[in-house]
């Protein structure tokens, strides 16, 4: 009976909690896809607090991110396309000109952000140059084929007219199974 006993006490001491606190460098993975002039570009973050949005302006080359951080000491790297934004970068961390430390090579640019204040904060970086080394273009709109439209025209959609033929090949198969069975009876 005393083992009993001694069992609960000993899972107590053994089994470890499955939630802790998280750690000032836990980082959480963003990935921010730009759309403009018909290219799309992924900008990823790592960081110890949360990206809530961003916005993008080609015409004067910056990207503002809105930051919300529930510490006081924040830490976060950010990977920005050289075909973005590049060149020389100025930043502002809520209207006050920001120096983080910044690594580049023909690709990316590897910034890391260290700053403190904890709750909402703008992030602004400018770039001095955008579309390095690319074009504009326009968004190119895909034709829809001519079956698709034919179908369209006469109220069907194109859900409709799939159902109906995954239907008749579904019983085109079954029919020749049933076929070959009764013909091996035979």
């Amino acid at each position: 009976m005393k083992i009993f006993l001694f069992i609960p006490i000993l899972l107590l001491l053994i089994v470890t909690p499955a939630f802790g606190a998280l750690s000032d460098a836990t980082g959480l993975v963003n990935r921010l896809d730009v759309e403009t002039s018909g290219y799309t570009f992924e900008i990823n973050t790592v960081a110890n607090f949360d990206i809530q949005g961003f916005d993008f302006d080609k015409d004067k080359k910056r990207l503002t991110l809105y930051i919300n951080s529930g510490l006081e000491n924040n830490l976060g790297e950010i990977i920005i396309p050289q075909n973005l934004l590049g060149g020389n970068f100025t930043f502002y961390l809520n209207d006050q000109e920001f120096f983080p430390e910044i690594k580049s090579n023909d690709k990316i640019s590897f910034v890391t952000l260290n700053f403190t204040g904890s709750g909402n904060n703008k992030l602004e970086l400018f770039g001095t140059t955008y579309l390095d080394g690319l074009t504009e273009r326009d968004e190119i709109e895909l034709k829809e084929p001519d079956f698709v439209r034919e179908a369209l025209q006469k109220g069907e959609t194109f859900d409709d007219s799939f159902g109906w033929w995954a239907l008749a090949g579904s019983l085109v198969v079954i029919t020749v199974y049933v076929v070959m069975k009764i013909k091996k009876k035979k």
